[in-house]
Parts: C-alpha cells; structure tokens; sequence
C-alpha cells in the first residue's frame, strides 16, 4: 500500500492478519512508515496479548520499520518508551537492576539454568 492519511475502516478491514503487528487481536497496522511509527508509540496500550506475542509483535515491527526506514534504536520491546539513556547497554553492568528483570533478559537471552541462579549469577551469565 502506498502512504496515506487516514487508514479508513474498509481499508483495515480488507488487510490480512498479517499486516499487523498483533495479528490475532488485528492491531498496529504495518503498512507505512507512519503506521509503524504509531505501532511504536503505542505499543504497550495493547491489551489481551501475551508476552509471546509481543515478542513477534516487535520482530514484525522490525522488520517493517527497515523496510519503510524507520530508526529504531531499541532491542527489545521492554526497551519501548524509556528514555536512551535509562536503556541497558551491554557494556554497563546490571547490578542495579532488580533480578526480576535480570531473570527475564536471561529467559529472552534463553540462558540455560537461570531459574536456579542467583541474582549475582544471572548478573554473571549475561555479561558472557
């Protein structure tokens, strides 16, 4: 689809599952630049899905976001709507961070043994 202004009814509704970014729930559209922009920004106002589905939900917004040339400098789809500077960079130690978070990276990161890891031992884990 070309860039337009307003995606009307008819036209979202003629769009396969697939043109979103939350297939099952049909939300986000991904045909323009300007609709993955908005994906973006609203991201997490999508409700009724599961952390599975945002997973994909962030991939299929990265890959349409290089297909139209949308900057993205996240990773993650946690990493939605903090500021850069609050983002995690692999060079900065996570000792801050509470292990609940360090135990979701490790799960993301899929490391084997973290759900018997102490924090410091996750810590150590995604530094490898």
């Amino acid at each position: 689809m070309a860039t337009r202004e307003p995606l009307d009814a008819e036209d979202r509704n003629a769009m396969p599952d697939s043109a979103f970014a939350f297939p099952r729930v049909r939300k986000e559209p991904l045909n323009d630049a300007r609709h993955v922009r908005n994906a973006l920004a609203r991201f997490d106002q999508v409700r009724d899905v599961t952390d599975q589905e945002r997973d994909e939900a962030f991939q299929r917004i990265k890959r349409a976001a290089a297909k139209f040339g949308v900057d993205m400098t996240e990773d993650s789809w946690r990493e939605l709507g903090k500021p850069a500077k609050a983002r995690r960079s692999s060079d900065k130690p996570r000792t801050q961070a509470p292990k609940k978070d360090l135990y979701a990276e490790a799960q993301r990161q899929k490391i084997p043994g973290r759900s018997t890891m102490t924090k410091d031992q996750l810590i150590e884990a995604l530094r490898e």
